[in-house]
């Protein structure tokens, strides 16, 4: 294990937005379980196209592509409070 300093630019939560040293973009921190939810999530589309449902999997990728516009949005507002462009 190696301790490295990082810059918080949002609360500690979750989805915290900071930057490790050196790097010159902000991420987020996704704590594990919340990947494990994200991964599940996107395999329930892929096998609800697999199966032919559709329905069933544009309602799945929707609550996906919900959840990933959070974090980029919580991403974006700590951009602007902090005055840094977006790296896209």
């Amino acid at each position: 294990m190696e301790r490295v300093e990082a810059e918080l630019f949002t609360d500690g939560r979750n989805d915290a937005v900071a930057r490790l040293h050196g790097r010159r973009f902000l991420g987020v921190l996704i704590q594990g379980d919340s990947l494990h939810i994200l991964r599940s999530d996107l395999a329930e589309v892929v096998e609800g196209c697999e199966r032919g449902e559709l329905a069933e999997a544009r309602e799945s990728a929707g609550l996906l592509l919900a959840g990933l516009d959070v974090l980029l949005t919580r991403y974006a507002v700590a951009l602007k409070e902090h005055g840094i462009p977006r790296p896209y």
